[in-house]
């Protein structure tokens, strides 16, 4: 029997499989999310429902479409898709959705990111912990549909249109050649990057790409697609410089993130590709907001405002953020972790257009990335450090009375910001016994003398 309590997290569903969840438990949270919508009046007859590349994703897939179906909605199987491709279908058709996937996290991982029509969110607080308890009951009752569904299964290939989509939010055809490494981690990215950005029945584009793990393999047997993880980046590194690229783009494994490398190999701060496109966004849009999260760089409000725009932070997390932008009608926000997002977009995250917006910056001017770049990465940044930590409120509250000169944040974990600009962010993980500890300073020896003072007292 399935415990949901360990698989359903703040915004989405994920656990390996079939020893923490198997199809049995995906049936039942398709019946409960139906229910949800049904009792809350959601608009539209159907559900979406979408997966990745791993082994598992069909068999789920097909057993959460059974419940759903149970509840009298039918069902718009998309098959193969991106996380982004699934909120693009749920935007256009203004319907519900579910994508199968487990993100960046290894092989035997699978999880569920749900949404409402519109690709609006559901997390913990806006509908998730409903369908948690609902599917659980299911679970403990062992009550199933008595008799097959009834309601109908249409089958839809919106590949072509998601692709046309993106290229008419960002206008590639007229900027310079440019040679681009992709290293789509035999994720999703292999399966949409040819068709955005080399399809031959749309325009064709001044790229020249260089794929890279573009074999859709859920076992990941060239390195994890996670590019969080510096180990996982070393390929698409080598390649560029190999290459001679102009720049490199890696994907996770539902490709809704994107990391960018320069010609010189160098990664690109999030930080950087967050304050350039909202730059981009603020110069269609002027004096529009734009959302950031908290460990962004403080360069990123700074930018905001020198271009006009307003600055708003958001607790980490993409249910944050996209009930942010929507509360604020915000033209684009952005994560530090490579999670960026678009009003034009349904307020959703595509790594898809903050890819297309990187390249159409880089070849509207004449520049190498690394001096384009560089304009908007003032300070220097630790990178997410994690910490096994047993007792975390405890610990994090050792840290705060260590600096009892410093501003205090409370707003998603603990930020303390120093008269000189240095700051750091220290919040618990929301899935395990860790402390996730994120710097920034003015030069690299002042970060990383506070890096290693608040690590000591962490991990001592």
């Amino acid at each position: 029997m399935s415990d949901l309590s360990q698989i359903v997290k703040a915004y989405d569903v994920r656990g390996t499989v079939p020893d923490q969840w198997d199809e049995r438990a995906a049936e039942a949270l398709g019946s409960a999310l139906t229910q949800v919508l049904n009792s809350s009046g959601e608009p539209g007859d159907a559900v979406l429902v979408a997966h990745d590349m791993r082994a598992t994703g069909p068999g789920l897939a097909a057993a959460f479409a059974t419940g759903v179906r149970a509840e009298g909605r039918a069902v718009i199987e998309l098959g193969l898709a991106s996380t982004d491709m699934l909120y693009y279908a749920s935007g256009a058709l203004g319907l519900p959705g579910a994508m199968f996937t487990a993100s960046h996290n290894p092989a035997q991982y699978n999880g569920i990111k749900m949404c409402r029509s519109g690709a609006r969110p559901i997390g913990q607080d806006s509908g998730l912990a409903d369908i948690r308890v609902r599917a659980q009951a299911l679970l403990d009752s062992g009550t199933r549909p008595t008799a097959a569904p009834t309601a109908p299964v249409d089958r839809r290939d919106l590949l072509p249109d998601y692709a046309a989509h993106l290229r008419k939010l960002v206008d590639l055809s007229t900027i310079r050649p440019l040679k681009v490494v992709v290293d789509a981690g035999n994720g999703m990215g292999g399966y949409t990057v040819p068709s955005v950005l080399g399809d031959a029945a749309l325009p064709a584009l001044p790229l020249e790409i260089v794929p890279l793990y573009f074999e859709l393999d859920g076992t990941f047997p060239n390195h994890e697609a996670n590019p969080l993880d510096p180990k996982n980046l070393v390929d698409l590194q080598r390649a560029v410089v190999t290459h001679s690229a102009d720049l490199g783009l890696a994907f996770d494994g539902d490709a809704d993130r994107c990391f960018v490398i320069d010609e010189r190999g160098e990664p690109v701060s999030p930080s950087a590709i967050t304050a350039l496109v909202a730059a981009r966004e603020l110069a269609k849009h002027p004096g529009s907001t734009v959302i950031h999260n908290l460990i962004t760089s403080r360069a990123v409000p700074e930018i905001i405002q020198e271009h006009g725009g307003v600055p708003v932070v958001a607790r980490v997390g993409h249910s944050f953020i996209k009930a942010e932008m929507a509360r604020t009608n915000a033209i684009f926000g952005g994560e530090h972790s490579a999670h960026y997002y678009f009003r034009d977009f349904w307020f959703a995250d595509t790594g898809m257009l903050a890819a297309m917006h990187t390249l159409a910056a880089l070849g509207e001017q004449s520049q190498p990335l690394s001096l384009l770049a560089s304009v908007y990465e003032r300070y220097v940044a630790s990178g997410e450090i994690n910490s096994t930590v047993t007792d975390q409120a405890a610990r994090v509250a050792e840290v705060r009375a260590a600096y009892p000169q410093a501003e205090a944040d409370e707003l998603d974990g603990l930020t303390l910001r120093f008269p000189d600009g240095a700051w750091f962010n220290l919040r618990a993980s929301n899935t395990e016994p860790l402390l996730r500890l994120n710097v920034e300073g003015p030069t690299q020896e002042r970060m990383t003398s506070l890096r290693d003072e608040v690590l000591e007292r962490v991990r001592r």
